[in-house]
């Protein structure tokens, strides 16, 4: 399973597929796939920055959706004053 998370003022949004199931072509996993990628171009569109985390290693910074990956946390763009 992959799942995208962003984290925002309003609360988490998470998006979950089957990475097995998108390559078997199932309608849902890609469609959940395809809304997972729509929220973070918009996510990324704002200012947001993505990590691509998965389990016992760093997370890497990313600019495009990686529908392969274990998890995605998105962050909301800071303003500091």
């Amino acid at each position: 399973m992959s799942r995208l998370r962003v984290i925002s003022a309003e609360g988490d949004r998470t998006v979950v597929w089957d990475r097995e199931k998108v390559e078997a072509g199932d309608p849902e996993a890609i469609a959940a796939v395809k809304e997972a990628e729509r929220i973070f171009n918009e996510a990324r569109s704002r200012g947001g920055v993505a990590f691509k985390v998965k389990a016992n290693e760093p997370g890497e910074r990313i600019d495009t959706f990686d529908e392969k990956a274990e998890q995605i946390i998105v962050v909301p763009r800071m303003v500091g004053g």
